[in-house]
Protein backbone atom coordinates (compact mmCIF):
# COMPACT_ATOMS: atom_id res chain seq x y z
CA UNK A 1 0.00 0.00 0.00
CA UNK A 2 1.60 3.18 -1.47
CA UNK A 3 2.03 5.82 1.83
CA UNK A 4 2.59 9.88 2.00
CA UNK A 5 6.31 8.65 2.67
CA UNK A 6 6.61 6.96 -0.63
CA UNK A 7 5.14 9.56 -3.36
CA UNK A 8 6.68 12.83 -4.02
CA UNK A 9 4.57 15.62 -1.99
CA UNK A 10 4.12 19.36 -3.57
CA UNK A 11 6.33 22.07 -2.12
CA UNK A 12 3.20 25.13 -2.24
CA UNK A 13 -0.28 24.00 -1.76
CA UNK A 14 -3.14 26.16 -2.55
CA UNK A 15 -7.06 25.82 -1.38
CA UNK A 16 -10.11 27.71 -2.51
CA UNK A 17 -12.13 26.73 0.64
CA UNK A 18 -15.34 27.06 -1.70
CA UNK A 19 -18.99 25.77 -0.17
CA UNK A 20 -19.61 27.18 3.38
CA UNK A 21 -23.11 28.61 2.39
CA UNK A 22 -24.04 25.46 0.30
CA UNK A 23 -23.08 22.98 3.70
CA UNK A 24 -25.30 25.12 5.79
CA UNK A 25 -28.57 24.91 3.46
CA UNK A 26 -27.78 21.48 3.45
CA UNK A 27 -27.47 21.09 7.37
CA UNK A 28 -30.34 23.37 7.52
CA UNK A 29 -28.25 25.72 9.73
CA UNK A 30 -28.08 29.14 10.27
CA UNK A 31 -27.29 31.85 8.16
CA UNK A 32 -23.47 32.36 9.15
CA UNK A 33 -23.01 28.47 10.34
CA UNK A 34 -21.11 27.06 7.14
CA UNK A 35 -19.15 29.43 7.18
CA UNK A 36 -17.97 28.95 11.57
CA UNK A 37 -18.00 25.44 10.47
CA UNK A 38 -15.27 25.72 7.33
CA UNK A 39 -12.94 28.24 9.90
CA UNK A 40 -12.72 24.87 12.24
CA UNK A 41 -11.79 22.48 9.23
CA UNK A 42 -8.52 24.91 8.50
CA UNK A 43 -6.75 23.70 11.89
CA UNK A 44 -6.33 19.47 11.27
CA UNK A 45 -5.76 20.64 7.20
CA UNK A 46 -3.09 22.98 8.45
CA UNK A 47 -1.25 20.34 10.79
CA UNK A 48 -1.31 18.09 8.65
CA UNK A 49 0.54 20.17 5.64
CA UNK A 50 3.41 20.51 8.48
CA UNK A 51 3.90 16.77 9.63
CA UNK A 52 3.69 15.52 5.84
CA UNK A 53 6.89 18.42 5.20
CA UNK A 54 4.49 20.87 2.99
CA UNK A 55 6.53 24.25 3.13
CA UNK A 56 3.58 26.78 2.21
CA UNK A 57 0.23 26.22 2.13
CA UNK A 58 -2.15 29.32 0.57
CA UNK A 59 -6.07 29.82 1.64
CA UNK A 60 -8.39 31.40 -0.14
CA UNK A 61 -10.14 32.93 2.46
CA UNK A 62 -11.79 36.41 1.42
CA UNK A 63 -11.51 37.31 -2.49
CA UNK A 64 -11.74 41.08 -4.03
CA UNK A 65 -15.09 39.99 -5.43
CA UNK A 66 -16.11 38.85 -1.84
CA UNK A 67 -16.68 42.44 -1.04
CA UNK A 68 -19.80 42.69 -3.48
CA UNK A 69 -21.69 40.01 -1.12
CA UNK A 70 -24.69 41.24 0.78
CA UNK A 71 -23.17 43.41 3.69
CA UNK A 72 -24.32 41.24 6.79
CA UNK A 73 -22.64 38.42 5.22
CA UNK A 74 -19.22 40.46 4.26
CA UNK A 75 -19.17 42.04 8.50
CA UNK A 76 -19.42 38.36 9.33
CA UNK A 77 -16.63 36.85 7.64
CA UNK A 78 -14.57 40.03 8.81
CA UNK A 79 -15.41 38.92 11.98
CA UNK A 80 -14.57 35.48 11.63
CA UNK A 81 -11.57 36.26 9.76
CA UNK A 82 -10.03 38.40 12.63
CA UNK A 83 -11.61 35.38 15.25
CA UNK A 84 -9.67 33.28 13.32
CA UNK A 85 -6.33 35.10 13.20
CA UNK A 86 -6.27 35.97 17.02
CA UNK A 87 -6.66 32.17 17.66
CA UNK A 88 -4.07 31.16 14.60
CA UNK A 89 -1.47 33.14 16.36
CA UNK A 90 -0.60 31.07 19.77
CA UNK A 91 -1.07 27.81 17.04
CA UNK A 92 1.27 28.90 14.70
CA UNK A 93 3.70 29.36 17.63
CA UNK A 94 3.26 26.10 19.00
CA UNK A 95 4.02 24.47 15.50
CA UNK A 96 6.87 27.48 14.39
CA UNK A 97 4.43 28.63 10.98
CA UNK A 98 5.09 31.54 9.87
CA UNK A 99 1.54 33.16 9.51
CA UNK A 100 1.16 35.95 6.85
CA UNK A 101 -1.28 37.68 4.70
CA UNK A 102 -1.78 38.48 1.15
CA UNK A 103 -3.98 41.46 -0.46
CA UNK A 104 -5.18 44.36 -1.01
CA UNK A 105 -5.27 45.60 2.85
CA UNK A 106 -6.61 48.90 2.03
CA UNK A 107 -10.40 48.23 2.31
CA UNK A 108 -9.48 46.42 5.66
CA UNK A 109 -10.50 47.87 9.03
CA UNK A 110 -7.49 49.76 10.76
CA UNK A 111 -7.76 47.58 13.60
CA UNK A 112 -7.89 44.18 11.32
CA UNK A 113 -4.66 45.66 9.32
CA UNK A 114 -3.25 46.50 12.85
CA UNK A 115 -3.81 42.61 13.40
CA UNK A 116 -2.79 41.31 10.64
CA UNK A 117 1.24 42.94 10.80
CA UNK A 118 1.27 41.86 14.09
CA UNK A 119 0.46 38.09 13.55
CA UNK A 120 2.87 38.51 10.77
CA UNK A 121 5.92 40.30 13.17
CA UNK A 122 5.23 37.14 15.72
CA UNK A 123 5.91 34.12 13.44
CA UNK A 124 8.39 35.90 10.87
CA UNK A 125 11.22 33.73 12.28
CA UNK A 126 9.93 30.23 11.80
CA UNK A 127 10.64 28.25 9.19
CA UNK A 128 8.67 24.99 9.58
CA UNK A 129 6.25 26.17 7.16
CA UNK A 130 4.27 29.38 6.11
CA UNK A 131 0.46 29.68 6.36
CA UNK A 132 -0.92 32.17 3.76
CA UNK A 133 -4.13 33.52 4.23
CA UNK A 134 -5.39 35.28 0.81
CA UNK A 135 -7.88 38.35 2.37
CA UNK A 136 -9.49 40.49 -0.14
CA UNK A 137 -7.06 39.23 -2.48
CA UNK A 138 -7.20 38.78 -6.40
CA UNK A 139 -4.97 37.53 -8.69
CA UNK A 140 -5.52 40.38 -11.50
CA UNK A 141 -5.12 42.92 -8.84
CA UNK A 142 -1.79 40.65 -7.73
CA UNK A 143 -0.44 41.33 -11.36
CA UNK A 144 -1.56 44.85 -11.71
CA UNK A 145 -0.49 45.99 -8.53
CA UNK A 146 3.15 44.31 -9.20
CA UNK A 147 3.35 45.96 -12.52
CA UNK A 148 2.59 49.42 -11.01
CA UNK A 149 5.36 49.08 -8.74
CA UNK A 150 7.72 47.82 -11.98
CA UNK A 151 6.73 51.19 -13.55
CA UNK A 152 7.46 53.18 -10.60
CA UNK A 153 11.13 51.42 -10.88
CA UNK A 154 11.35 52.26 -14.59
CA UNK A 155 10.31 55.66 -14.05
CA UNK A 156 13.23 56.21 -11.25
CA UNK A 157 15.58 54.47 -13.57
CA UNK A 158 16.01 51.83 -11.15
CA UNK A 159 14.78 49.77 -13.76
CA UNK A 160 15.41 49.60 -17.23
CA UNK A 161 12.32 48.48 -19.71
CA UNK A 162 14.09 46.15 -21.57
CA UNK A 163 15.33 44.42 -18.40
CA UNK A 164 11.56 43.49 -17.70
CA UNK A 165 11.01 39.57 -18.37
CA UNK A 166 9.23 37.15 -16.77
CA UNK A 167 11.59 35.94 -13.99
CA UNK A 168 11.84 39.89 -12.77
CA UNK A 169 8.04 40.14 -13.05
CA UNK A 170 7.54 37.25 -10.72
CA UNK A 171 10.01 39.09 -7.93
CA UNK A 172 7.07 41.70 -7.86
CA UNK A 173 4.38 39.47 -7.44
CA UNK A 174 2.81 37.85 -4.12
CA UNK A 175 4.67 35.28 -2.43
CA UNK A 176 7.52 36.05 -4.84
CA UNK A 177 10.03 34.34 -2.07
CA UNK A 178 8.06 31.30 -2.10
CA UNK A 179 7.64 28.41 -4.57
CA UNK A 180 5.14 28.70 -7.02
CA UNK A 181 2.54 26.82 -6.17
CA UNK A 182 2.53 22.96 -7.13
CA UNK A 183 -0.74 21.76 -6.13
CA UNK A 184 -4.10 23.93 -6.24
CA UNK A 185 -7.21 22.25 -4.64
CA UNK A 186 -11.15 23.57 -4.66
CA UNK A 187 -13.72 22.12 -3.16
CA UNK A 188 -17.15 22.43 -3.70
CA UNK A 189 -17.51 21.23 -7.23
CA UNK A 190 -17.12 24.16 -9.40
CA UNK A 191 -14.07 23.75 -12.08
CA UNK A 192 -12.74 27.46 -12.17
CA UNK A 193 -9.97 29.08 -10.23
CA UNK A 194 -11.99 32.27 -9.30
CA UNK A 195 -9.02 34.88 -9.75
CA UNK A 196 -6.76 33.09 -7.46
CA UNK A 197 -2.85 33.27 -7.55
CA UNK A 198 -2.83 33.44 -11.42
CA UNK A 199 0.68 34.11 -11.91
CA UNK A 200 1.91 31.62 -9.12
CA UNK A 201 -0.30 28.79 -10.17
CA UNK A 202 1.21 29.23 -14.13
CA UNK A 203 1.87 25.15 -13.69
CA UNK A 204 0.05 24.18 -10.79
CA UNK A 205 -1.68 20.79 -11.42
CA UNK A 206 -5.93 21.57 -10.66
CA UNK A 207 -7.57 19.21 -8.12
CA UNK A 208 -11.36 19.81 -7.83
CA UNK A 209 -13.59 18.12 -5.80
CA UNK A 210 -17.69 18.15 -4.90
CA UNK A 211 -17.02 17.89 -1.28
CA UNK A 212 -17.70 20.71 0.65
CA UNK A 213 -15.27 22.73 2.42
CA UNK A 214 -16.08 21.65 5.96
CA UNK A 215 -16.79 18.23 5.12
CA UNK A 216 -12.77 18.35 3.43
CA UNK A 217 -11.15 16.13 5.13
CA UNK A 218 -7.19 15.01 6.00
CA UNK A 219 -8.30 11.53 4.46
CA UNK A 220 -9.06 13.80 1.09
CA UNK A 221 -6.03 15.74 1.33
CA UNK A 222 -3.86 12.73 1.40
CA UNK A 223 -5.86 11.61 -2.09
CA UNK A 224 -5.09 14.43 -4.10
CA UNK A 225 -1.44 14.32 -2.65
CA UNK A 226 -1.09 10.52 -4.44
CA UNK A 227 -3.14 12.16 -7.44
CA UNK A 228 -0.57 14.81 -7.77
CA UNK A 229 2.46 12.33 -7.46
CA UNK A 230 1.25 10.37 -10.50
CA UNK A 231 0.99 13.27 -12.96
CA UNK A 232 3.80 13.90 -14.81
CA UNK A 233 5.24 17.49 -14.59
CA UNK A 234 7.03 18.33 -18.52
CA UNK A 235 6.92 21.94 -18.08
CA UNK A 236 6.99 22.52 -21.50
CA UNK A 237 9.40 19.42 -21.84
CA UNK A 238 8.91 15.96 -23.65
CA UNK A 239 8.11 12.52 -21.96
CA UNK A 240 11.53 11.19 -22.91
CA UNK A 241 13.08 14.79 -22.16
CA UNK A 242 11.83 14.27 -18.03
CA UNK A 243 12.54 10.16 -18.06
CA UNK A 244 15.86 10.83 -19.61
CA UNK A 245 16.51 13.60 -16.94
CA UNK A 246 14.87 11.24 -13.95
CA UNK A 247 17.51 8.18 -14.74
CA UNK A 248 20.56 10.77 -15.04
CA UNK A 249 19.72 11.75 -11.66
Amino acid sequence: MTTLADIHLPQHVAIIMDGNNRFAKKKHLEQGDGHREGKSTLDPIVEHCREVGVQALTVFAFSSENWNRPQAEVDLLMHLLEQAVHEQIPRMIEFEIALRFIGDRSRLTRDLQALLISAEAQTAHFHKMTLTIAISYGGMWDIANAAKEIAAKVIQQEIQLENIDAQLFGQYVQLNDLPAVDLLIRTGGDYRISNFLLWQTAYAELYFTDTLWPEFTIQELDRAFKIFAQRERRFGKTSEQILQEKIEK
